[in-house]
């Protein structure tokens, strides 16, 4: 990991001066609310509960937005080093420098506290990140508008008709249910006993990893239409419409292929696009075509601007208070005088106010980490 400790420089839009406090903003919402869901102590607060399997709850849509932001950004910072002069090959070893990092500290934070190797989780959300980033780094670089239409098309069609015509043994082609679809199956033959919990499939596994690219590369296209010349009122209303229409695509494809966040469906990785791109172009409206200001903007900001560093520090948390003990007596102080399910709510957001505080310490001596 290299550390650069300097200001927070512009990733900044043909025709936008200054940095877009929408993307700090957006990404600093999803951040918090990752730590927000993921930290909620032994008996989670219910609403922070993934769908149980197809469907999908508020806590589905984080990580897909997190993917669609990683888009954005890498096309606006790219972008900019691209016209300074870089070429497209040291632009992707370094996307590649950067998503080994991602993935080797990913490994790092399934194997913490315990380190039981023989059962380590080989993929997750780091690693998820690391390689959607890096293959739609290099298909940015590489391809104009056209041909990143054409990857995200042939990545959700294909691994729908992978899903669809590819008969599992024992149970046919075409089941979406927990036990009989094909990316459980590649999951248990590929990653056998390194998965989730130990379990035989992983949420993050190695088939649903081609539409999760998709949602990434969906993210490019928005920063696309963040760069084009208009004012950046048409290029709101661009990636709003852009939004609604993903969102109804997605619905309509439901009827076909069940949005199901576990097996990151087409339909799911259509619907959560649209979800992030209709959040964010509300977030760009309001910040930076509007200029409206609030206490919490500067808040979310700063979780914004050290995303991967506070995720990587809440994964860590956790684990560490509850080996420590901590844990323990945390939630027995909040159960005397809370209900069990707000008890829990109250410590999931005392880890968030940590996060908080280290971010606001990061951003007070001037640290910006980049891997």
């Amino acid at each position: 990991m290299q550390a650069t400790v300097a200001d927070a420089r512009a990733e900044t839009p043909a025709g936008v001066t200054g940095r877009l406090l929408s993307l700090d903003v957006f990404r600093g919402i999803t951040m918090a609310a990752m730590v927000l869901v993921n930290n909620g102590g032994p008996n989670a607060w219910p609403p922070f509960h993934h769908a149980a399997w197809s469907g999908w709850t508020f806590t589905d849509t984080i990580f897909p937005s997190f993917l669609w932001i990683a888009g954005v950004a890498l096309t606006l910072s790219f972008a900019k080093r691209r016209a300074a002069g870089a070429s497209r090959g040291r632009l992707l070893a370094h996307a590649g420098r950067r998503s080994a990092i991602l993935f080797a500290i990913g490994l790092f934070v399934y194997l913490y506290p315990h380190f039981d190797f023989p059962h380590m989780r080989i993929l997750g959300v780091l690693q998820r990140i690391a390689i959607c980033y890096f293959v739609a780094a290099a298909i940015y670089l590489y391809t104009g508008v056209r041909g990143q239409i054409a990857w995200v098309v042939a990545l959700l069609a294909g691994y729908w008709l992978m899903m669809t015509l590819i008969p599992v043994p024992g149970y046919g082609a075409g089941r979406f249910d927990r036990e009989g679809n094909l990316a459980h199956y590649v999951d248990a033959h590929v990653l056998g006993g390194h998965n989730y919990q130990r379990r035989t499939w992983d949420p993050e596994g190695v088939v649903s990893t081609l539409p999760a690219i998709a949602t990434t590369l969906f993210g490019v296209l928005a920063g696309g239409i963040l760069r084009s010349r208009r004012s950046l009122a048409e290029r709101t209303a661009a990636i709003l419409v852009l939004g609604i229409a993903l969102l109804s695509a997605g619905q309509i494809l439901n009827s076909w292929m069940p949005i199901n966040k576990q097996l990151w469906t087409t339909s799911f990785a259509v619907f959560m696009a649209g979800l992030s791109a209709a959040g964010f172009g509300v977030c760009l409206w309001a910040f930076d075509v509007r200029g409206y200001r609030a206490w919490w903007t500067s808040a979310a900001a700063l979780f914004g601007q050290n995303a991967i560093v506070i995720y990587i520090f809440s994964e860590g948390l956790d684990p560490t208070l509850e080996i420590t003990g901590a844990q323990h007596g945390i939630m027995t102080f909040l159960n005397s005088f809370l209900r069990p399910e707000n008890a829990s709510f109250a410590y999931a957001v005392a880890n968030v106010l940590i996060c908080f505080a280290l971010a606001w310490w990061m951003k007070r001596r001037g640290w910006n980490v980049r891997f």
